[in-house]
């Protein structure tokens, strides 16, 4: 039986056990990408993406406010979203690290605006900048979901800190 203790004053949790919490939920794995004005690409992983809304087809993706690559996503018109299969497990890990070269020795490709486009990706989803708010630490980027490419693959799970593949 688990109990919960209740407080008269809100409290909020401790943030090494709320890390521990949310490592427990799986989730999918993202790469978002984008350009900035000069050309530049830009790109971050993220777990925290679900969909939004279906009419209009909205989805939404959460970025640390202290990313190298916050300004470009502020800027952008638009990006793209990559859902990851298991075998870019090292890529989702490369584009989580600071200070690395995230697109060297990758299979992302320009698209029409420029932007890049990984076609190994299980699902892709090109969005145009629909919204975007504050959240704590992070910035929600809502993205109206232009173009979807769907590949035959079954995508990455990341649970407790560790990328898993679900089976056929």
């Amino acid at each position: 039986m688990t109990t919960v203790a209740t407080a008269t004053a809100p409290t909020e949790a401790a943030p090494t056990t709320f890390r521990e919490a949310l490592a427990a939920f799986p989730s999918g794995v993202t790469i978002v990408t984008t350009t900035d004005r000069q050309g530049r690409w830009w790109g971050f992983t993220a777990s925290s993406f679900c969909s939004l809304s279906a009419d209009p087809a909205l989805v939404l993706v959460c970025l640390a406010d202290n990313a190298q690559c916050h300004p470009a996503f502020l800027a952008a018109e638009s990006w793209v979203i990559h859902v990851l299969a298991p075998e870019h497990a090292d890529l989702a890990v490369r584009f989580a690290t600071r200070g690395v070269d995230k697109f060297s020795n990758s299979d992302f490709r320009p698209n029409e605006k420029g932007q890049p486009v990984l076609d190994s990706a299980a699902v892709t989803l090109e969005c145009d900048a629909y919204a975007r708010h504050p959240g704590g630490d992070h910035t929600i980027l809502v993205g109206r979901v232009r173009e979807v490419r769907m590949r035959e693959t079954i995508p990455a799970v990341y649970f407790r800190r560790g990328f898993h593949a679900l089976p056929e």
